[in-house]
């Protein structure tokens, strides 16, 4: 993979559905997600102007589950909504090995002398949730958990600076793609809308004496996506930052010089990034919900509408 220095554009319909000849999420799109995968070692390699890096995985495993994550039927693995025109797809992916390296290239801005970064953890999983257009399986949100174990990373000052220099160079990159992806989310937010009411109105009276269309509807704002959200849960983190500026000098290990270290122990951390929340809606459909965040809303609606009323004038 390598870094863009402008983002693509969208992709279009899903190519499973192109190649079976159909344009609405059916039996092919069915097929290929009860598919369960195994790889016994997959390696990504990235490369960018300041930097490359390469994620080892080993014993990936891809299934579907429940709503609730866990292997079940099938048939269970998908929630449809007719009235609405959309499908709620639950996946998960674990693993037994990850390992992270990344250095700085050549050619980069970096230091010429630079400590490559290297981060090994132990079994993590991903859980991805997708909600789909069943007229032209677009996506139109999905929440994405990243979930890590205990987990230990040692690193040294060079290391961290580093890190942050690799942080930085894609900024710029991660940007351009979130603009892109903002100015594209009103526009499918809208065309869902008006999808999800054109198909009420078609399937009211096919449902209205359906007892089962109410109960569907309700399991499937139990486990609606609201907007495109992304997660990090890590249950401990080792961090250890140790000083090695007084080792690189000329004659400071002869002296007896050395640097120090600090240990920062981290329990249940957490990150949440919901990137196309707008100022001043609703957090209630917020993984860590809270009266705090109420409050925050309040004061955020408020510079909300002093904003729109400066503009008006």
């Amino acid at each position: 993979m390598r870094t863009c220095e402008e983002p693509r554009p969208p992709n279009g319909q899903s190519p499973i559905a192109l190649a079976a000849g159909q344009s609405e999420y059916g039996f092919a799109e069915k097929v290929v997600e009860g598919m369960f995968i195994v790889v016994n070692s997959i390696t990504i390699k990235i490369h960018s102007k300041a930097f490359h890096a390469s994620f080892e995985l080993w014993q990936l495993q891809g299934y579907s589950v429940n709503p609730n994550w866990q292997q079940s039927d099938l048939r269970f693995t998908r929630i449809t909504d007719p009235q609405r025109g959309e499908v709620l797809t639950f996946k998960e992916l674990t693993w037994q090995t990850l390992r992270i390296e990344a250095d700085a290239t050549d050619n980069g801005d970096q230091d010429p002398v630079t400590t490559p970064l290297r981060l090994i953890t132990n079994q993590g999983r991903i859980q991805i949730s997708l909600k789909r257009r069943t007229k032209d399986c677009n996506v139109v949100a999905s929440k994405l958990m990243f979930l890590l174990d205990d987990l230990l990373w040692v690193l040294t000052d060079s290391q961290l600076k580093a890190m942050m220099k690799y942080a930085e160079s894609l900024s710029e990159a991660m940007e351009k793609s979130a603009q892109q992806r903002k100015s594209l989310a009103p526009e499918s937010v809208q065309v869902s809308e008006n999808l999800k009411t054109s198909s009420m109105q078609l399937a009211e009276p096919q449902t209205k004496g359906t007892p089962n269309a109410s109960s569907i509807g309700q399991y499937f704002d139990k486990h609606d996506m609201k907007e495109s959200s992304y997660h990090l849960l890590i249950s401990r983190l080792d961090l250890h930052i140790c000083d090695d500026s007084h080792a690189r000098e000329s004659g400071a290990l002869k002296h007896g010089m050395l640097g120090g270290a600090i240990q920062l122990t981290f329990r249940r951390m957490a990150f949440d990034y919901y990137p196309f929340h707008r100022a001043g809606d609703a957090c209630k459909h917020w993984v860590r919900y809270s009266e705090a965040m109420e409050t925050r809303g309040q004061w955020a609606k408020k510079l909300v509408s002093e904003f729109q009323s400066k503009m008006e004038k």
